[in-house]
């Protein structure tokens, strides 16, 4: 069966043999792996080790997240969200139950924000950090924030980026964008299992961050104060989960490192894209922003039943996403993990197949 899915993904065998083996927390190969990590996650990023530190947290990306948000930003400072789409709106959710001051520019789902009004936002709001999602995978929309970054800098702002759905598949240089706090997942786009994910994070800011945490597990701070020693984890780590991350970067390499792996993602999304227009089903999102990691399509009429199409694609081998809008109906396709081109065709047949009994 293949995920079609933004993450948790389909991974490949080589990836989930390394789960088979048993490893301790304290073993000094296992906190080898650690820092070997940490130093890969920082080249992938083209980040100096002189200026960002890497440090791996427990938990789902969202719990990655909140620890940037609930770690970072002291009561006296105030974040402003860009949103424009669920995931975004998550952060709110995050800022809102913290207890930060924040607000919100929001953004219509099928748009990027736009430069000019972020900035008249920074001029009026006297705003420290600013939030935003790199991808967000409500729609599959890519935000600019290489753009985003430069104006934020410009205002002297902490540059906060949920890179969740594209680090390690969408190429970005975290110095040049500059991002202060970059959070992604060990599920996504390096095609690791669920487990943990991790923050890159800027010395000049994270280095004044000690005793701002509200939270003990979530404490970013303490857990790099630990890591950082010898790469042992503050608390029980995923230790199957870290094992298989290790090898997903490896053969990261082996495909030729993130461009090719864009590449790929790039030209399965292209592929699909085209072949479901043709057949009636087109995206929610102008193809100028959109991602290759997923894409939204609208329901091609009204009769389309999704539950029914859902449960033909999975008897031809493939899980789908529904949609995640509200005013309109949808449903989600992705594109990374270890899916390639065969694939792709396989399930345009199948797709091309169900329309015409739909519509023949």
């Amino acid at each position: 069966m293949k995920l079609l899915t933004p993450g948790p993904l389909t991974t490949t065998r080589t990836v989930r043999e390394q789960m088979l083996e048993d490893r301790c927390t304290w073993d000094t190969d296992y906190k080898e792996t650690t820092q070997w990590i940490r130093k890969e996650l920082l080249a992938l990023a083209h980040a100096s080790e002189e200026n960002y530190t890497t440090i791996l947290m427990q938990g789902s990306g969202s719990f990655v997240v909140e620890s940037v948000l609930t770690s970072t930003i002291r009561p006296e400072d105030r974040l402003l969200i860009i949103t424009n789409g669920a995931y975004g709106e998550r952060i709110v959710q995050m800022a809102k139950t913290i207890g930060l001051q924040y607000d919100v520019y929001a953004v219509p789902y099928d748009e990027q924000p736009q430069i000019a009004l972020l900035e008249d936002y920074l001029m009026k709001g006297s705003y420290t950090h600013v939030a935003v999602v790199h991808c967000e995978t409500t729609t599959g929309i890519l935000n600019p924030v290489e753009a985003i970054g430069e104006v934020v800098h410009q205002y002297g702002a902490t540059f906060i980026v949920d890179a969740m759905s594209s680090f390690g598949g969408v190429p970005l240089n975290i110095q040049e964008a500059q991002i202060d706090y970059l959070i992604s997942s060990a599920n996504k786009c390096i095609q690791g299992v669920p487990g943990f994910g991790f923050v890159l994070a800027k010395k000049a800011h994270f280095l004044t961050t000690k005793g701002i945490s509200r939270s003990v597990s979530l404490d970013l701070y303490d857990q790099w104060v630990t890591m950082d020693v010898d790469g042992k984890w503050r608390f029980t780590s995923p230790t199957h989960v870290v094992a298989a991350f290790a090898q997903a970067i490896h053969e990261l390499h082996e495909e030729g490192g993130v461009t090719a792996r864009y590449e790929r993602y790039r030209l399965n999304n292209q592929m699909i894209r085209t072949q479901l227009q043709e057949v009636g089903i087109h995206a929610y999102i102008d193809e100028a922003i959109q991602s290759p990691i997923i894409t939204t399509y609208l329901f091609p009429n009204e009769a389309f039943s999704f539950e029914d199409f859902y449960e033909a694609m999975k008897e031809a081998g493939f899980i789908l996403y529904p949609g995640k809008l509200t005013e309109v109906d949808t449903f989600r396709i992705g594109n990374i993990g270890d899916v390639h081109a065969q694939d792709f065709r396989v399930l345009c047949e199948a797709i091309k197949t169900y329309m015409g009994v739909q519509v023949g």
